[in-house]
């Protein structure tokens, strides 16, 4: 479920359990279950990449003495879109269906149609895609979701980024090629 490198880093088997058995009855919904049909940055699903928000979240959080549990279960929740975001400006046209500032609603909506959120879940989905939308942070457990979400979106990116480098021949011989010249003026 979680990438090994994670799991090996971080976890032992009492933070493996207490991190499992707080998203336990998120992670069994069937709604939940269905956002692992979608992609969310390169080749990773959006149920795989709430899923290391929410391990991140839960450690950072757990650490400062904040309300890691919320945090957490807001954070697996914080994508629960349901759509494919990379198609859907063109099926909407419209600026306000800019995957970046609608998501957020809709995953809360999606949400509190299934589970019973409290105040922080709530800001967590909401509020979890500044500073890109308007949307400030009302706690700190959803500052942390948002930096969780930035830089888990960032390191899926670059790996998938990087391996495309390192598997395509063509992509290989430029990688080559640009470090090398990156190599000659440094």
């Amino acid at each position: 479920m979680l990438n090994i490198a994670i799991k090996k880093q971080y976890m032992n088997q009492n933070t493996y359990d207490e991190f499992f058995s707080i998203i336990q009855d998120l992670i069994k919904n069937e709604t939940v279950q269905k956002m692992k049909n979608f992609n969310q940055h390169a080749n990773i699903s959006c149920y795989k990449h709430c899923m290391q928000v929410a391990f991140y979240t839960y450690v950072v959080c757990k650490k400062f003495h904040l309300d890691y549990i919320s945090a957490t279960r807001g954070a697996m929740l914080h994508d629960l879109f349901l759509y494919d975001w990379h198609s859907h400006v063109r099926e909407n046209n419209k600026f306000t269906s800019l995957h970046a500032f609608s998501h957020p609603k809709t995953a809360l909506k999606n949400a509190s149609n299934i589970f019973d959120l409290n105040d922080i879940e709530k800001d967590v989905i909401v509020n979890h895609m500044w500073p890109v939308t308007v949307k400030i942070p009302h706690y700190k457990e959803t500052l942390i979701v948002t930096l969780a979400d930035k830089y888990s979106a960032t390191r899926e990116t670059f790996t998938y980024l990087t391996n495309l480098l390192h598997t395509k021949k063509a992509y290989k011989y430029a990688y080559i090629f640009l470090s090398l010249i990156i190599f000659r003026i440094v």
